[in-house]
């Protein structure tokens, strides 16, 4: 697996800037979590056929999207931070801003994490959180390829988007690490 990761991250060209051993912990988290992932996210009562290259595919039912997405909000994070880094920007509020549908199905995706966990237990199913993990992943790609975070229309629509990101973040890598996968910070 997780030389089918070092493969996979070679075809699409996403290894410039990272170090020898960088590249080596993120092939091993991209593959380990890619395997960790498919099993996962099966209903425990049904059957399944493992593809390894399917795994890790970035626009699949994977892990590798979820990853994928986390690194992209880390990216964003770290940007704004740098930017913020003389007028700070982080301490404004989102108050008294309109959402827009894409930032709204965002926001009621996440206020369901606790729900979902309890789901899981009852159920005892990890495919649960993998699932509810996948749709988060999707509404927060959505909303990024639809609304602009760091050039948002106003300071107050920013710092929505903003804490709509950390917050995506904390649950991708929360619901993730329920399942023993690990997050990368960059990808």
């Amino acid at each position: 697996m997780i030389k089918e990761a070092e493969i996979k991250t070679k075809e699409q060209g996403k290894t410039e800037g990272f170090t020898p051993e960088e590249l080596k912990e993120l092939y091993d988290i991209i593959g380990i979590g890619g395997l960790k992932f498919f099993l996962l996210r099966v209903d425990p009562k049904k059957r399944m056929v493992f593809n390894p290259s399917e795994s890790i595919d970035l626009h699949g039912y994977t892990a590798t999207f979820i990853q994928y997405a986390y690194a992209r909000i880390r990216s964003v994070l770290r940007k704004e931070a740098a930017r913020s880094a003389n007028a700070d920007a982080s301490n404004q509020t989102a108050g008294g801003t309109a959402l827009l549908p894409l930032e709204k199905q965002l926001i009621i995706h996440l206020e369901k994490y606790p729900t979902v966990l309890a789901q899981a237990v009852a159920e005892m199913s990890p495919s649960v959180v993998a699932a509810y993990a996948f749709e988060v992943a999707k509404a927060f790609n959505s909303f990024y390829s639809e609304h602009s975070i760091a050039n948002a229309e106003t300071p107050e629509k920013k710092a929505l988007r903003l804490q709509a990101s950390r917050l995506t973040a904390t649950v991708l890598q929360s619901a993730l690490g329920l399942l023993g996968i690990r997050m990368p910070e960059r990808m």
